[in-house]
């Protein structure tokens, strides 16, 4: 099939220009994307509608997310109904509170967005012993999420900014002491209890099924009994991680990277500073800017002969929201913190300098810088083991870099074998049998991830026996296999499956007769007979469930406290029956003051969290939220 394509590449090519360009120019473009419509309306938000198309790509990048999460995910399971319901009302949910943001005027400085930067862990591990940021590296990470940096740090400010909206009501939201207990005791509170198990594999004796019987519950039950869908594969990996092994350098070649970065290495320098901003907007006529900068450097000469009012006059002219109450503070921040123009001044200063007028795409900056955090200098011995690993990995990552296109190029135009591209770059032909097109639950491992899995049970991959493309299946890594034996999913026989037919009915029938056993028996001493069967009282709660079965726990905590004894039957399942006597009901053990403490503060925690939500319910009726797709029955909420 892709020899076809590649041979007529250029007659689609044409084929498409010929359907493609009378179009626009007959409508032109606004007419030619008019022409399919602007798409179906999912819901509303103050007005606005969202499309069906925002929808499907809001779904894609939480299943993304998710699937980067837990490479083991069952990928059917993230396409279903309520999971792309919960998905149209999470994009409900960031409309709704972009909304209120921007009618709020809450806004995220730049210094704020940074701060949130630097702690984000991803992030951190792509900062160099220099501290400076891996910029390529950066990008190749949002790459992978289908996004540039601006488009991230976009997303980012917004992000932060709403979440202003939930924080100024759960901020405040608190529990006292005197309500905060009431509500403890009563989740905490102890019942007396009797029990008596009717365990399933008592009855299991009792139960002699015959032939007919096997065969008659087979029959009933042929969905049980299936072959899944297995492929023998072979596949090879390009990993970075693993060329790192096999990478050495000599002492004297760690030595002298040593010598030459040991400041950097002994950690990265931080600066504080303070600036003024005047912001100048992206489409500002030449007066308009000499005008700002007029004033700018009016400041300037104000600061430099009397650095002393550097506060003073940031807090009354800097138009940065999120620094000017301060002073202009900035707090400490590393390399790779603020855009270039920013850092390349700060960093090239003295404590104590003032710069010049600095510009920036925010505007013009006057900055003092008030403070510098150097670590010292860490020994050789105690930076060696990093020096290695960290140019290991540089080295590593340089070869996977080179391999990468190779790897690509060769799997995809040598199709019919990955022996080529292993040949070519000392790679390991390896190979699993029985492999499922969905991952078990726990299974690790490149074998384990959905894409390329997706692609391993393609019907080209199948039918043709062809490499998959090569596809990533973690940071730095490409992988390719191909399918060398295929088993469709299949009903097993009966005399495959005989004993495990047999099993599961006996098992059924067993369940069965310990529920009828035990109703009645329940029936009895709910009618006065002798209940010394049941066994000793034992207290019981959500602290110290007593190796009590959770089903027998809640059904108990639930029965009526007015209405003591009270008895309950409990099922079990395949595991039995269970009859339960509530005698009493009695209040919470002491529990330590600092354990009370710890549980009132959960309390406002979730009281705080209870009165976001509410607040979050009253802005969907403020903007008049409407989601115009049918709610799933087994939608999550």
């Amino acid at each position: 099939m892709f020899e076809s394509i590649r041979d007529r590449k250029k007659y689609l090519m044409g084929f498409l220009l010929i359907l493609i360009i009378p179009s626009f120019v007959l409508f032109g473009i606004q007419g030619y994307t008019s022409f399919f419509g602007r798409g179906e309306a999912v819901a509303t938000v103050d007005g606005k509608d969202i499309l069906r198309e925002e929808w499907d790509q809001a779904h894609r990048q939480e299943v993304q997310r998710l699937r980067d999460a837990m490479p083991g995910i069952d990928a059917a399971m993230l396409d279903s109904d309520a999971v792309r319901y919960e998905s149209l009302q999470r994009l409900v949910r960031q409309r709704v509170l972009a909304t209120a943001a921007t009618q709020l005027n809450l806004y995220t400085s730049d210094a704020r967005l940074a701060r949130e930067l630097q702690q984000n862990p991803s992030i951190a591990a792509l900062r160099k012993s220099d501290g400076s940021l891996d910029v390529e590296g950066y990008r190749q990470l949002l790459a992978r999420q289908g996004m540039s940096p601006e488009m991230f740090e976009a997303s980012l400010r917004n992000d932060l900014s709403q979440r202003q909206v939930l924080q100024a009501v759960q901020g405040t939201g608190f529990a006292s002491t005197a309500m905060a207990r009431p509500v403890l005791d009563a989740f905490f509170q102890q019942r007396e209890l009797r029990v008596k198990t009717f365990a399933a594999g008592d009855f299991a004796s009792q139960v002699k099924p015959s032939d007919a019987d096997i065969e008659a519950f087979y029959n009933d039950n042929k969905a049980s009994f299936q072959a899944p869908e297995q492929s023998d594969v072979e596949y090879i990996v390009l990993d970075a991680a693993a060329l790192a092994k096999g990478i050495s350098f000599t002492d004297a070649e760690l030595r002298s990277y040593y010598d030459q970065n040991a400041a950097q290495l002994s950690g990265a320098e931080e600066r504080r500073a303070s600036h003024i901003l005047l912001t100048l907007a992206k489409d500002a006529t030449p007066e308009q800017k000499a005008e700002v900068r007029k004033k700018a450097e009016a400041l300037l000469a104000q600061v430099k002969a009397d650095p002393s009012k550097f506060a003073e006059l940031a807090k009354a002219n800097s138009q940065d929201p999120g620094s000017a109450a301060n002073g202009g503070d900035l707090d400490f921040f590393g390399r790779g913190a603020m855009v270039p123009a920013f850092e390349q001044a700060v960093f090239s200063m003295k404590k104590g300098d003032i710069s010049d007028i600095v510009e920036t795409d925010f505007g013009l900056h006057i900055i003092e810088l008030t403070d510098i955090k150097a670590p010292p200098v860490k020994p050789f011995a105690e930076l060696k083991p990093q020096i290695e690993a960290q140019l290991k990995q540089q080295q590593a990552q340089r070869q996977y870099a080179e391999s990468a296109d190779t790897f690509s190029n060769l799997v995809y135009e040598q199709a019919d074998s990955l022996k080529p591209a292993a040949d070519r770059l000392k790679l390991q032909i390896q190979t699993a049998k029985d492999v499922l097109r969905t991952p078990v639950p726990g299974q690790t491992g490149v074998l384990a991830n959905p894409r390329l899995l997706e692609a391993l049970f393609s019907a080209d991959a199948i039918d043709n026996k062809r490499n998959t493309t090569a596809i990533e299946t973690g940071s730095n890594q490409l992988v390719s296999a191909r399918v060398v034996a295929h088993r469709p999913a299949r009903t097993l026989t009966l005399d495959e499956v005989r004993d495990q037919v047999r099993a599961q009915l006996v098992a059924k029938r067993s369940a069965e007769l310990a529920r009828e056993t035990a109703e009645k028996q329940l029936a009895a001493w709910k009618g006065g007979a002798d209940a010394a069967a049941m066994g000793a009282a034992v207290t019981v709660s959500r602290e110290s469930a007593q190796s009590l079965d959770p089903r027998v726990l809640e059904a108990a905590l639930s029965a009526d406290p007015n209405a003591l004894p009270a008895w309950l039957g409990v099922s079990l399942g395949e595991q039995g029956h269970a009859v339960v006597e509530v005698t009493k009901v009695l209040p919470r053990a002491e529990a330590p003051e600092q354990r009370l403490s710890q549980e009132v503060q959960q309390v406002g925690q979730g009281w705080a969290a209870a009165e976001g939500e509410a607040y979050y319910e009253m802005l969907k009726e403020r903007y008049k939220v409407r989601i115009l797709v049918p709610k799933p029955a087994n939608a999550l909420r």
